[in-house]
């Protein structure tokens, strides 16, 4: 019998933690949680890459999942083509909401573009200030799921 199995959280690094805080805490609601600024040399080890990091932690709480962003200062992050969605890997992350249109409004004043020509009536993708894929959807498609 295999062991017990929990998810935990998804990483995400970002450029600029504060700007993405700002966008995910005040645009999507999620929660601050806690934030650590772990040692280079156990953090350097564990992520395969050269010390010094200057890594920051923030882990953000909405709906059960945690979402964790990591900032480099010591490591600038390099510049990266927006992702799409046939490169493998994870591609976006999807959120409902009350009022598509009045979400959409608010996007580029947190940093993030809408992507206007993914509008499909009811579904819409963002990109959050990393180019990080983000699909708006209405309240009424998370019940089809639940």
């Amino acid at each position: 019998m295999p062991d017990r199995v929990a998810f935990n959280h998804l990483g995400q690094c970002v450029t600029d933690l504060e700007r993405s805080k700002r966008f995910y805490v005040d645009l999507f609601d999620f929660t601050l949680e806690r934030e650590i600024k772990p040692p280079d040399d156990l953090s350097a080890k564990l992520l395969g890459l050269e010390p010094p990091l200057g890594m920051t932690a923030s882990y953000l709480r909405r709906d059960g999942l945690v979402l964790e962003l990591l900032h480099f200062a010591a490591k600038a992050p390099k510049a990266h083509p927006p992702r799409v969605m046939n490169e493998p890997g994870l591609t976006h992350i999807s959120v409902s909401v009350d009022d598509v249109d009045a979400v959409l409004a608010r996007v580029p004043d947190y940093g993030g573009d809408v992507l206007a020509d993914t509008n499909i009536g009811f579904g819409v993708f963002v990109r959050d200030p990393d180019g990080q894929l983000i699909e708006i959807l209405p309240m009424s498609y998370r019940a089809q799921v639940e």
